[in-house]
This record gives structure tokens, C-alpha cells and sequence, in this order.
């Protein structure tokens, strides 16, 4: 979900938001095929704006929320990964920060992709237990609906404020079995 480009537009009604479908995975305008999209399925907030798949759609603020029923995270504690579904404790679905951007394929198709924001979760309680066990904890962010709007129309300079941990005691595990 996006802002829809024309939306401060005033000729005629269009709605505030748009689902635009596109490809998980960021696509920057310079790149030569869509192979780089399985590379950058999500993005570092510490570093988003200097990494160059990234960096345009952060300066350009092109914010979006990318709507999941659940995410799926490895939880190594055991010795091996173990599958884990992880979503709201209220059965609310996930709104992820994300950002957008488009590219034109060999064919000349407009093509949207998203990728999601990520923080550190090396302290975040819940969070902490998944990855690999020497490797950096990682979660996304995971907006709480009132910050949907604020998101959206955030300038680039705001950005980072949204940039923060969604609590634990608010979000569940459940171990499964991979399909």
C-alpha cells in the first residue's frame, strides 16, 4: 500500500492509498534484470540510504506498508532451524514499513518493487531469539496502525523517527512446519 501519486491532486478523486502490486524484492531503475530482487527482499535502516539499491527510493521518501498476515523467522535455539510463524497477538495483520520504486524490464513493462525496513533486535525480547546464533538479530518494523498515515507522508529527513522495535508483549511465535 502506497500513497497514491496524485493524491494532493485536487482535479479529481483519487483515493488516499493504493494497493499496487509489484515484486518482493527492490528493483532500482538502473538495474538489468530482476535477479537483484531476490538480494534485497528487505533492507537495513542504519544503512538504506547509502546502499545503492535503496538509496533513491530513501531520498525520495517513497514509503509504503507492506501488509502480511505473518512473518517466518529460523529459530536456531534448539541447534537447527526451526520454522516459526510470528505475527500480531491480536490477530491484527502486520503493516511493514517498506519502501517502493519502479523499473522499466527488457521489455519495457513498468515493473513496482518493495522491500522491507529492518532494525537491530539483538535486545528486543522476542525478536532475539531468532537467526543464527552469532549472527545480528534482525526484526522488521512493524508499524502500529495510527503511524500508517505519518508513514506515508513522511519527508526523508523523518523517516528514521518511524524506525523502532514493535513490542513483544504484543506479537506471538508459533513453531511449524515448513510447507
Amino acid at each position: 500500500m502506497r500513497r497514491h501519486p496524485h493524491a494532493d491532486v485536487c482535479d479529481e478523486p483519487v483515493p488516499p492509498l493504493e494497493a499496487q502490486a509489484g515484486v518482493f524484492g527492490m528493483l532500482p531503475h538502473w538495474t538489468k534484470d530482476d535477479g537483484l530482487a531476490k538480494r534485497t527482499y528487505n533492507a537495513r535502516s542504519e544503512t538504506v540510504a547509502e546502499k545503492p539499491s535503496c538509496r533513491d527510493a530513501w531520498r525520495k521518501a517513497q514509503h509504503c506498508i507492506i501488509p502480511a498476515a505473518s512473518i517466518y523467522e529460523p529459530d536456531w535455539r534448539s541447534g537447527k532451524a526451526v520454522p516459526t510463524r510470528i505475527e500480531r497477538a491480536d490477530g491484527v495483520d502486520l503493516g511493514i514499513a517498506g519502501l517502493w520504486e519502479t523499473w522499466r524490464n527488457p521489455a519495457g513493462e513498468l515493473i513496482y518493487s518493495y522491500t522491507m525496513l529492518t532494525i537491530n533486535a539483538d535486545e528486543q525480547p522476542l525478536m532475539r531469539n531468532y537467526h543464527r546464533p552469532a549472527d545480528e538479530k534482525r526484526m522488521v518494523v512493524i508499524l502500529p496502525r495510527r503511524l500508517y498515515d505519518p508513514w506515508l507522508d513522511a519527508t526523508t529527513n523523518q523517516s528514521m523517527d518511524f524506525m523502532r522495535q514493535f513490542p513483544a508483549n504484543r506479537l506471538t511465535a508459533c513453531a511449524e512446519a515448513w510447507q
